[in-house]
Formats: structure tokens, C-alpha cells, sequence
């Protein structure tokens, strides 16, 4: 199908900017953020088994969408004319994984560890948790899925920033907010606590703690950073470190392509 079909399908837009949530006038570094973000939001992985196909064509669309807004040629035919060269971006052989592979490197523990440090507290996270908090309409339960690293041991520094957020005029207030209920917060500190003890009997089975295999090993170096990194905050945030995990979703269907317009 073609891209902008696809776009309309799957994000109701035919417009590639609007797809990755951006301006038109994003640099290239804003537009390769965008792509990274957006894509890994639906993360076939975490989607439910019935909702993977679903979850992987929208992958590959936002996969387009970065080949065409990512090339300045192409980007400025887009720009200029509306249309976008679908022979191009659909070409069968294209090898998705070595593309990931360029753009994001292969991750370990440690830039887990280091982008936590780095994120915790900065203008992005704030950013981040504005956007979480009106999109769920203050459910703190979407905010920790929304927030990257964030955990149930967040919720008191997010509770008093968004209070001073709310007092501010910045966000409005919600009833989710304001009436949040103790037997939530004692469900998410349930599910956390079960998800810790899981996670940590699986990184004792591969010997990510500390004995047995390093976190830098060959072969499987970014599941095991999946498994540490769930071991000390939930799967649905740390789904954002792993770009090469998508690289296998992404083989696009055969197909010829042809010009389009929007």
C-alpha cells in the first residue's frame, strides 16, 4: 500500500509531519529523535499477541515515513510538491536491520544506566510528563507508561512537579489527578514488586548480576539489558533504549511503488 494510505490508515494523518510530531521546520537531528520516539511507542513487543500484526505495520510506516523526511532530496520533493517516491521507500530490498543498526548502536547495561542518570530530572523528562499527564487526563498509571524510566518510587517527585505545574496554569486540573486512590497506588506497587522478582530470577538464569555472563557479551547484548533494565524499572519504559530489537519487525512486503500525492 502506499505510504501516504498507510499514514492515513494507521495514524489517521497524510501528513508525514504529523505522523512523527513534529514541525516542518524540524532539523534533521529533531526528525531522527522523532523517528526514534514514535516508532518504539508501538513496539510490537509490547503489544498484545492479537494487536502484533497491527502494531508492526505501524512500525514500518513510521520506518518510511524517516527514509523520506531523513533524505533532503526526497524530503524537499515532499515539501515542494506534496508527492513522495513510494518505488523508493518500499524497495524489497532493503535491509531494515542493518538500517537500525546504522542509526542506533547496539545497547548495553551501562547506557541504560547512563541515559537513566541523564534523563531523571532533565527538560526532557519534564516535557515528557507534561505530555503524559494531559494525554491521560492525570491517570497516574498511563503517566508511569508514558514516562520513560519512571517507576512507582517516581510517583511522589511527579505528584509534587505536577502540582506545581497545576498551581502554575501550565497543565489544568484532572479528576484522575485530584482523587487519585490509595488502593492504585497499592496495585502498581504490587505489579512493580511482582515484575522486580520475575525479572531478577531471569537476569540470575542468564547471570546478569553480577556472576556468569557480561553485560557486554556477543550475541544477546541487548536482551540482556531488556532484563536489567526491567529489573530496576518497568518493561513499557525501558521499551525506548532498544532500538535493535525492532530491526526484526521491520521487513517490508513486496511490492511495487509509485509517486503519490497527499
Amino acid at each position: 500500500m502506499a505510504l501516504l494510505e498507510m499514514c492515513d490508515q494507521m495514524f489517521g494523518t497524510r501528513i508525514l509531519y504529523d505522523v512523527l510530531k513534529i514541525s516542518k521546520e524540524a532539523s534533521a537531528s529533531e526528525v531522527k529523535k522523532a523517528y526514534y520516539k514514535q516508532s518504539l511507542k508501538v513496539h510490537p513487543d509490547r503489544a498484545a499477541e492479537e494487536d502484533k500484526e497491527d502494531a508492526t505495520v505501524k512500525f514500518q510506516t513510521l520506518s518510511r515515513v524517516y527514509t523520506v523526511l531523513s533524505d533532503k532530496a526526497r524530503r524537499n520533493l515532499y515539501d515542494e510538491t506534496g508527492e513522495v517516491d513510494d518505488e523508493i521507500d518500499t524497495d524489497q530490498q532493503k535491509d531494515w536491520d542493518a538500517y537500525w543498526r546504522i542509526l542506533f548502536k547496539k545497547v548495553e547495561v551501562k547506557d541504560i544506566q547512563e541515559f537513566n542518570e541523564k534523563y531523571r530530572g532533565s527538560a526532557e523528562e519534564l516535557d515528557d510528563l507534561k505530555a503524559a499527564y494531559v494525554e491521560s487526563e492525570g491517570d497516574m498509571d498511563e503517566i508511569l507508561d508514558n514516562v520513560m524510566c519512571s517507576t512507582e518510587e517516581d510517583v511522589p517527585r511527579f505528584t509534587k512537579i505536577l502540582k506545581g505545574l497545576i498551581k502554575e496554569g501550565e497543565v489544568p486540573m484532572f479528576e484522575a489527578f485530584e482523587k487519585a486512590s490509595k488502593k492504585k497506588q497499592k496495585a502498581r506497587q504490587k505489579r512493580a514488586a511482582q515484575e522486580a522478582e520475575e525479572a531478577n530470577e531471569l537476569a540470575e538464569e542468564l547471570g546478569l548480576n553480577g556472576r556468569g555472563a557480561s553485560s557486554t557479551g556477543d550475541g544477546d547484548d541487548a536482551l540482556k539489558a531488556l532484563i536489567l533494565g526491567r529489573q530496576k524499572s518497568r518493561e513499557q519504559q525501558m521499551d525506548g533504549l532498544f532500538a535493535n530489537l525492532e530491526a526484526k519487525y521491520c521487513q517490508p512486503k513486496k511490492g511495487k511503488g509509485k509517486k503519490q500525492k497527499r
